[in-house]
């Protein structure tokens, strides 16, 4: 009875790690599209609205979904208060503080951080440029994590629950 409890207990812990790391694999193509939103929504804001970039990063980061939204509010706030000078060091420390709550890799994070020291400090025809630039490198990105999900996501899922079953079967 006791190595039929520990039997089930592995192969449930083995899949729940599988699926964890399969879920990752479906977060990033649905935060990289919530990210490619927010840089459209905020270039609305900066060439169409004129609006400031610390209220524009609010506006943005209310819409967006939570985890990349809230670099945004993040960012509004660190330039609200002026613990920030620039769009650049605001960015800068809300991913340094917010990434880890992502599933959004290191590429996705140069693309932002180049696109932080062009904001605000550039006239709006150059941001909208450096904008829609960041904009197309996302998307391929983007495209590149559907593939990726596609590949590795129910493999994940699989290997998990088999690897759990192998060690039941090696246990017996």
């Amino acid at each position: 009875m006791i190595k039929l409890i520990g039997a089930v207990l592995i192969l449930f812990s083995a899949s729940m790690v599988g699926w964890q790391i399969g879920r990752y694999y479906a977060f990033r193509p649905v935060q990289l599209r919530a990210l490619l939103v927010a840089l459209q929504m905020l270039e609305t804001e900066i060439v169409y609205g004129l609006t400031p970039l610390n209220r524009a990063f609010v506006k943005v980061g209310q819409r967006v979904t939570e985890d990349v939204g809230k670099m945004f509010l993040h960012a509004a706030e660190l330039l609200n208060t002026e613990k920030a000078q620039s769009a650049e060091e605001a960015l800068k420390l809300a991913m340094g503080k917010l990434w880890t709550h992502t599933a959004l890799r290191k590429q996705e994070r140069d693309v932002l951080a180049s696109l932080g020291q062009v904001l605000g400090s550039s006239d709006r025809e150059d941001q909208q440029k450096h904008l829609r630039l960041a904009v197309t490198h996302l998307q391929g990105l983007a495209e590149e994590a559907r593939h990726e999900q596609e590949k590795y996501e129910k493999m994940y899922k699989s290997l998990g629950f088999l690897g759990g079953l192998l060690v039941v079967i090696l246990m017996f």
